[in-house]
């Protein structure tokens, strides 16, 4: 063992001796040919203290080439997987970060190493760790990064920051993509780089094409929006998600994610985008396929009060069957959400068709106590979904907006205008009338 060490050192040094002639006479190809010798020298000697010892020695020497170290980089990294124990090839990894580290020219080499250590820290249960090492990377100021790789790797830093619960950093991560980067149109060819463009690296075989991303992205966003039980958002990632071509071309992958349109569209609170949304759904086509819940939205865009007794007994089945299905269940709250729903429909709707109402009647028709009428109504008047007043001694509704002097004058006005007009016409066919009539007399 001792003939071999001393055998290699020698080679080693001989090497060294090649490598400094080279870097003094500025000689790219022969300094990048003696770098990776010595390396390749330590890697079949299975050497791997002194493959670290060389890296970090060789990237000191004074006036060391930029061509040389990414060489040196690029090599040592192809020697990772072969390392014999997980000790081994972190430790090189740790060689190989500290050798790029604030080194421009071999950025993405960097950013891989750290993905790849961050992956064996996950592995290893140490969630916080991995996550603090990704965040240390800004892969969006890479010029010559691939831009799937660079998406791929910040979804990566979001998914690590949800796996340890950070959602406001995750919400600061995700921000970087652009959810507009998802529609390029990838039939067009490639142009050629021009002379003196930043020739941007392929990405690597592992890294998923567009759409797949476009996939991950939606997904981890529905995370994120889960937390809050923001219903609405959690909508549009499915929506998105279903307007991928490979989802739309497949039955069994876009049912799931119609279901889940449906559901969150009824759990998301009355507002101008909700409504939109609900519509355009109801157009689709393929509502079709699943006929209940095409029948449920019909009923919520229906001025008609819901019974909320046999909407439950007709869906729970299907409420608790989504479990099973893409993307889980609907959440501990959606239950008491949904029923939540019904009744602002159903108060929506009686606020239409009435001005005043008693109390005891609303409650009636809401399938509820007076208390918890009185409260649901509470609660939409302060939310600003509808004008309502309460007159609690006499237990009235009044659904009227109280109107100022110059709204009531500027209705008596118009109404006059209006009865005006009813009598100038009438007059004017009672005229006509009688002119047809004499006509005829004569």
């Amino acid at each position: 063992m001792e003939g071999k060490n001393a055998n290699l050192e020698a080679a080693i040094d001989q090497l060294l001796n090649v490598e400094k002639q080279m870097r003094f006479a500025g000689d790219v190809v022969g300094t990048k040919k003696a770098v990776s010798d010595i390396l390749q020298l330590c890697f079949e000697a299975k050497d791997w203290k002194s493959l670290n010892e060389q890296i970090v020695n060789l990237s000191k020497k004074r006036g060391q080439l930029k061509q040389a170290v990414t060489a040196m980089v690029q090599q040592a990294m192809q020697y990772i997987d072969e390392a014999p124990d997980l000790e081994t090839r972190i430790e090189l990894i740790k060689t190989l970060n500290s050798v790029s580290a604030g080194k421009i020219y071999v950025e993405i080499e960097r950013a891989r190493l750290i993905r790849r250590l961050a992956k064996i820290k996950e592995e290893q249960g140490l969630i916080a760790e991995a996550a603090d090492l990704m965040q240390e990377v800004a892969v969006e100021t890479f010029g010559a990064m691939a831009k799937t790789e660079k998406i791929a790797f910040i979804l990566e830093q979001v998914r690590l920051c949800l796996d340890r619960q950070d959602y406001v950093r995750a919400q600061i991560l995700s921000r970087k993509i652009s959810p507009r980067v998802f529609e390029v149109d990838t039939s067009k060819e490639k142009k050629k780089p021009k002379e003196g463009d930043n020739v941007v690296e392929e990405p690597p075989a592992d890294i998923p094409s567009l759409l797949e991303l476009k996939r991950i992205y939606y997904e981890l966003m529905i995370r994120y929006y889960f937390h809050n039980n923001d219903y609405l958002e959690i909508c549009r990632c499915y929506k998105a998600i279903y307007e991928i071509p490979s989802i739309r071309e497949d039955p069994s992958q876009w049912i799931p994610v119609l279901r889940k349109i449906c559901w969150y569209l009824i759990l998301a609170p009355h507002d101008p985008m909700q409504s939109s949304l609900l519509n355009s759904t109801l157009e689709d086509k393929n509502l079709s396929e699943i006929p209940k819940f095409k029948l449920l939205l019909k009923q919520l865009v229906t001025m008609e009060v819901i019974q909320w007794t046999s909407l439950w007994n007709l869906y729970k089945d299907e409420f608790e069957n989504e479990k099973n299905m893409l993307g889980g269940s609907l959440g501990d709250k959606a239950a008491e959400d949904l029923r939540m729903r019904i009744i602002e429909h159903n108060i929506l709707v009686v606020s239409k068709y009435y001005s005043r109402i008693t109390l005891k009647r609303l409650a009636e028709l809401l399938c509820l106590t007076n208390q918890e009428a009185e409260k649901h109504l509470s609660e939409m008047v302060v939310s600003k979904a509808l004008v309502a007043k309460i007159d609690r001694p006499m237990g009235i509704v009044c659904f009227q907006v109280a109107k100022d002097s110059n709204e009531i004058l500027n209705s008596w006005a118009s109404n006059l205008e209006k009865l005006l007009d009813l009598v100038e016409k009438s007059c004017h066919q009672i005229h006509k009338e009688t002119m047809v009539h004499k006509a005829a007399l004569k």
